[in-house]
């Protein structure tokens, strides 16, 4: 399977053909939001035979995305994050192995090997990896107090790094990178009354993510609530005291000290296991549109897969929670045999502040910009939205902040592929419906 190999994208299904469904054996390595789905999806859809679900992490699967909000800042519990009951895989005899790794796969033998040379046979894998947040090679990473956000191990580390003593002043966290998480932290340190430094080696922060009007308005939000920015700013160092970091040492000398640093550049995808293995692996293991690998025994779902995107006619990585949803459903419809699920829009959110971001779509051939509102950092009054257009007007992506219409229109006008006038939809007194009409 190649990236650029047509039978991708046309996702070409090879059925797997067994004389009794009930002993086919589906092993899932992962259990986050994706092996967990597909777990329970499968039973949904009438998978009757044994499921065995791995994870490296104690804990069964869990919500990710209130990591940096909700957890950190103590406004959620362990049972909130929950997926679903842990009496949920029991009832639906979904065998547990936490606390688990898996050391390699035998596609010839059909075997996962754990960790301590224990082998478990499949009929079917699922891989759902994951990703893993990625090291930079820095003087002082390994101090103690440099930090990474991808579990719940990391948020509880972080939430007691902030932890305000006491009596005396808050607790400063430097940030590294300012991408989405990095941006969750920084709000959430502050709302923890925590002072934080955000430092970026781009001129502004979500760069690679978001275009400058967002990126713009984002960090006058920011410094509103007191937020320090460094932007292009390079890092030469983690300077650190007896084992313990204490600042950031900036390219040209100068240092930001810090209580906690968190590195938060970006994610590596969790495909060591597949690539290790022989399948094809670019930045994430290669999929079709059933989630199946080149073997039509092992499927690849959420952020460790690299897919093919219907809408924008290319492949690439998603990392988002919708994503490991979508790719569930599309691992256990092929698995079952039922209709294949209808090609979704990509869709992500973030939550700052009294800011809820929602984002629809990828900018990719975009040639314009459009912006519906008025992006003012007016604490409690921010509404717009920013349209990415291609030459015909059709809306390829919607970046829209408290602006559920024009996020949800937006959505729609993604997947109808239907121009829209650009004076109606940059009018506010023209609602969505008719903008989409």
């Amino acid at each position: 399977m190649h990236v650029n190999d047509a039978d991708v994208l046309k996702a070409a299904k090879r059925e797997m053909r067994v004389s009794d469904p009930t002993l086919v054996h589906i092993v899932i390595v992962g259990a986050g939001h994706a092996g967990g789905a597909v777990a329970a999806f499968l039973r949904q859809y009438g998978f009757a035979g044994p499921i065995t679900l791995i994870g490296e992490e104690p804990i069964p699967p869990y919500q990710r995305p209130p990591l940096s909000k909700a957890w950190l800042k103590g406004e959620a519990d362990a049972e909130s994050l929950m997926l679903r009951p842990d009496s949920f895989y029991a009832e639906n005899a979904i065998a547990l192995r936490l606390d688990t790794r898996v050391e390699r796969l035998d596609r010839g033998a059909k075997t996962v090997v754990l960790h301590g040379g224990e082998a478990i046979s499949y009929d079917i894998l699922i891989l759902a990896t994951g990703r893993r947040a990625r090291r930079i090679p820095l003087p002082g990473i390994d101090l103690n107090g440099v930090l990474e956000l991808r579990t719940a191990a990391d948020a509880d580390r972080l939430k007691a790094a902030l932890s305000r003593p006491q009596s005396g002043p808050g607790k400063r966290l430097a940030v590294i990178g300012g991408g989405y998480i990095g941006l969750e932290a920084a709000a959430s340190a502050r709302a923890l009354g925590a002072e934080a430094v955000v430092i970026e080696k781009e001129p502004r922060v979500l760069a690679r993510v978001a275009c400058e009007a967002l990126s713009t308005f984002f960090q006058d939000y920011h410094r509103q609530h007191g937020v320090i920015f460094e932007l292009g700013a390079g890092v030469e160092a983690i300077e650190g005291e007896n084992g313990q970091a204490v600042g950031v040492r900036l390219t040209g000398g100068r240092l930001i000290e810090a209580d906690a640093v968190l590195v938060g550049v970006g994610a590596v995808a969790n495909d060591e296991l597949a690539k290790d293995a022989g399948l094809e692996c670019d930045n994430g293991i290669l999929v079709d549109l059933a989630a199946q690998t080149a073997d039509p025994a092992i499927y690849a779902i959420g952020d460790c897969s690299r897919r093919p995107l219907p809408h924008y006619e290319r492949i690439g990585h998603l990392e988002s929670v919708p994503n490991a949803l979508e790719q569930a459903k599309q691992a256990a419809a092929h698995i079952t045999g039922r209709a294949p699920p209808p090609h979704e829009v990509p869709w992500f959110w973030s939550d700052q502040y009294d800011l809820k971001l929602q984002i629809a779509g990828l900018p990719h051939d975009a040639t314009q910009i459009l912006i519906r509102g008025e992006p003012t950092a007016v604490q409690g009054a921010a509404r717009f939205a920013v349209f990415h257009l291609t030459a015909d007007n059709r809306v390829q992506a919607v970046e829209a902040i408290n602006a559920a219409p024009e996020f949800m229109a937006g959505r729609q006008l993604i997947t109808s592929r239907k121009p829209v006038a650009p004076d109606k939809l940059r009018d506010m007194s023209v609602s969505m419906k008719e903008v989409a009409a």
